[in-house]
């Protein structure tokens, strides 16, 4: 018998048996994720041509930062992110400047109005994930990765005063987004790699943010971790309390199979997407969804990118690998 969206997540969210595995895969929105009702749209839109089994909610990575200045563009990524002109951060004295902000207001309001509109209007069946990003890379967006990591080492105390204000307004922005009844949070965070930081480093100033975060969230029943980067902490963040973790699992270590021995939950991955799912042709893509789920045994696996996929990734790629998990 078929499960509905929610029984199959649900299902290899536990290691349990599935009708077929999950599959969901995520883009930008880039102008269009300047707009709640323009985002929430290409959102749904997206979601019926391709009727992914959930819905991660992808904003600008720029809404997490913008009540404290700065300036960004779209200048035609790839990726379909946006860039920063001017950072919010620029000399170590600006730290002091972060405080708490209101998240019904600016880019957290516009972003949980749309966030809003797509779990009013999608299939109820369908599961929607809000997109976070940690308070350690809302600092890095704030000051750039590079002076970050000089004024973490410069002056400790000074950042982590500002990463505690990153932290009560990420907190208080999932909690938001717990409240209008998302099913979970994906938790991005670029810094728990090592070349980004040190395990040391990551352990004081990224993991409290990170507990945190966690604890708001604590009501969602598909928490999603995202492991950002080519050489992830994975075995330091295993024991995160979130249902599943995501990670570049083709182009970094662990592979799936090994990943799902180090942490509990789902493993959420197995479709390179910069090369394979961008450049490769649809039986690549296929063989690696069917590789995927022979080293997972077809559970605790959510067959999806190991990361937001370019913009230019062909249209018959995608249908390949939402038609690789069909049995039959």
């Amino acid at each position: 018998m078929a499960m509905t969206k929610r029984e199959r997540v649900r299902a290899a969210l536990a290691g349990e048996a599935v009708d077929r595995v999950p599959v969901a895969f995520w883009r930008h929105w880039p102008i269009d994720d300047q707009d709640a009702e323009a985002l929430a749209a290409r959102t749904l839109e997206y979601q019926a041509r391709y009727d992914w089994d959930f819905i991660k909610f992808t904003p600008s990575s720029t809404y997490s930062v913008d009540g404290w200045g700065g300036k960004h563009v779209y200048d035609g990524r790839t990726i379909g992110d946006r860039s920063f002109r001017e950072r919010a951060v620029q000399r170590l004295e600006d730290w002091d400047r972060i405080e708490l902000l209101d998240v019904t207001q600016g880019a957290y309001g516009r972003t949980l109005r749309a966030l809003q509109m797509v779990l009013e209007r999608r299939d109820p069946d369908t599961p929607v994930l809000q997109t976070v990003f940690n308070p350690i890379r809302m600092a890095g967006y704030l000051a750039g990765d590079e002076a970050l990591l000089v004024h973490l080492r410069q002056d400790p105390e000074r950042v982590e005063r500002a990463l505690g204000a990153l932290t009560q307004t990420c907190a208080s922005f999932v909690r938001a987004a717990m409240g209008v009844e998302a099913d979970g949070i994906f938790l991005s965070t670029s810094a728990a790699s090592l070349e980004a930081m040190s395990v040391a480093e990551y352990r004081r100033f990224g993991r409290p943010g990170d507990m945190a975060v966690w604890e708001a969230a604590r009501g969602g029943w598909f928490n999603l971790l995202h492991l950002h980067g080519q050489n992830p902490m994975f075995a330091e963040l295993a024991d995160y309390p979130a249902q599943a973790v995501n990670w570049h699992d083709r182009t970094a270590w662990p592979s799936l199979a090994e990943g799902a021995r180090l942490f509990p939950g789902a493993v959420v991955g197995g479709v390179e997407q910069y090369e394979v799912l961008h450049f490769g042709t649809p039986e690549q893509v296929v063989a690696q969804v069917r590789d995927a789920i022979a080293q997972m045994g077809g559970r605790r696996l959510i067959a999806a990118a190991g990361c937001t996929y370019p913009l230019t990734v062909p249209e018959g790629n995608l249908l390949a690998a939402r038609r690789a998990v069909e049995k039959g």
